[in-house]
């Protein structure tokens, strides 16, 4: 059994570029002093690699730092995981959507239909850096968009959304582990219903488009889900399944996620804005989603493709 009170190194790479190998994590292991290893292991051959040790007193911040000198140029995530007891593996995942779950921002595909693209893509990008109160970037850039036929919704699902490389796997692999997972979006319902639907999550929340006559009406329902929202949901569906946020993951990218990943027991930055990776508990930006598992010690034969 693991030792509750352990820290854990865990190197992940790209599942299209398994770029690890022995003589790499040999000579990380030669970094930390014998009697400090607790153990080693493949996750998965050439993608992600951990190795546990005894207590530091910088948290494993220099091992970490040390082990990616060691790995620099290598398309290479490389993160410290804190066993204090608390389970490795989650029980709720909640993660947000656009450029998490899926590739793309919604908002800014609507808008290229709606020809403002530009000016939507602009104000997402610097409210995703946290530069703008999310509320008002959301209202000022939904505001664009009136007028636009809702067919052309239907059209960006089909021909624009793409999931996320690992997504899936992601979803269905904590599933089949006793977890309960949830899109928490700011984005809107149109898209949630149809993506979490797709992935496989238990449930989801967004912000609600206002439509009438088969068109946007360039408003939002109130409330609006954002940052405060996200971090409600969090607590609010580990309240419900009766467990504390210590066995909770969440993943997300942007400002409006930053609440919800520090409270998380695991809470990961995923090809995050900058603000957003200094803050996590842990940051994916080479690998896919299948890199949540490898964190959490899940081995590649125990993921549900």
């Amino acid at each position: 059994m693991p030792d509750p009170s352990s820290l854990v190194l865990v190197v992940t790479a790209p599942e299209d570029a398994p770029c690890l190998n022995a003589t790499l994590t040999d000579t990380i292991t030669r970094i930390v002093a014998k009697d400090a290893i607790i153990e080693r292991r493949w996750l998965a051959t050439g993608e992600a690699w951990e190795l546990r040790i005894v207590p530091q007193a910088d948290g494993g911040e220099r091992l970490r730092q040390q082990a990616a000198m060691v790995l620099i140029g290598l398309p290479v995530d490389v993160n410290i995981i804190s066993e204090d007891g608390t389970p490795r593996r989650k029980r709720l995942l909640i993660a947000d959507m656009d450029s998490t779950i899926i590739e793309q921002e919604c908002i800014d595909e609507i808008a290229e239909f709606a020809g403002v693209r530009e000016k939507v893509s602009a104000v997402t990008e610097s409210a995703m850096r946290g530069e703008l109160d999310f509320a008002e970037a959301l209202t000022s850039r939904v505001s664009l968009l009136a007028g636009l036929e809702i067919a052309y919704l239907d059209e960006i699902i089909a021909s624009r959304i793409s999931l996320m490389p690992g997504a899936r796997a992601l979803v269905a692999t904590m599933k089949a582990h006793g977890a309960h997972t949830a899109l928490v979006s700011g984005g809107f319902t149109y898209f949630t219903d149809r993506i979490a639907n797709a992935v496989g999550f238990d449930t989801n929340q967004a912000n609600r488009l206002s439509i009438s006559d088969g068109r946007l009406c360039g408003t939002v329902e109130p409330p609006i889900l954002g940052r405060e929202a996200k971090l409600a949901a969090l607590k609010n569906q580990a309240k419900t399944l009766g467990i504390t946020l210590s066995e909770t993951l969440a993943v997300g990218d942007g400002a409006n996620d930053l609440a919800m990943i520090q409270a998380a027991g695991l809470g990961v930055a995923y090809r995050a804005k900058p603000i957003v990776a200094a803050e996590a508990k842990a940051a994916i930006k080479h690998g896919n989603l299948r890199a949540l598992l490898y964190l959490q010690g899940y081995t590649r034969d125990e993921i549900v493709e």
